[in-house]
């Protein structure tokens, strides 16, 4: 059966994986390079595993753990053939790349940790940043692993309030005081 879509050989598919890797804006998954090669139908997972795998083994890119980046072999080739590529796929690409590339901005602004402790508590590591650098770095004991969890989820929601409201507390004139009556 004939392979539809724009992709139709090997070094198609080698060509519009440098092309994603070199746009993302961090190290990726597999899944999430998968989530955007899909853009055109001549992509399919085993083909594309195959690939992926092979331009780890040439040097075109790297893993570490279950993240992969692109090496500057593999960038200096991907903008050597990009324009092989036919147009409406590097379209859809850059399309699906936006999406992918908030996402790990995203990530990298707001980050957290949990490690459990031996007694059974845990500490929460809550990290927030904008484009300019650090804005908070907190660390909290919590009294149990499920209730550190569930920090982290609601931190994860909404950073931003919590940080707002940290920030009006430490501005508040009630904190100056003490919260003492005189």
């Amino acid at each position: 059966m004939a392979r539809t879509g724009f992709i139709q050989s090997e070094l198609d598919l080698k060509l519009l994986v440098l092309y994603i890797m070199s746009r993302a804006a961090a190290p990726i998954t597999f899944l999430q390079l998968l989530d955007v090669a899909l853009c055109d139908a001549g992509v399919d997972y085993f083909s594309l595993t195959q690939v992926v795998s092979h331009l780890v083994e040439t040097g075109h890119l790297e893993q570490e753990g279950e993240l992969y980046a692109i090496t500057e072999k593999g960038r200096r080739n991907s903008e050597i053939c990009e324009s092989s590529l036919p147009y409406s796929v590097r379209m859809h690409c850059d399309d699906n790349l936006v999406k992918l590339n908030a996402v790990l901005r995203r990530a990298a602004l707001v980050q957290t940790d949990l490690t459990p402790n031996g007694d059974g508590t845990c500490q929460a590591r809550l990290y927030l940043a904008d484009d300019s650098g650090p804005l908070m770095e907190l660390k909290v004991l919590y009294p149990s692993l499920d209730q550190g969890q569930d920090l982290i989820r609601r931190f994860q929601e909404a950073p931003e309030a919590l940080y707002h409201q940290i920030m009006g507390l430490l501005a508040s004139k009630d904190l100056n005081d003490g919260g003492s009556e005189t």
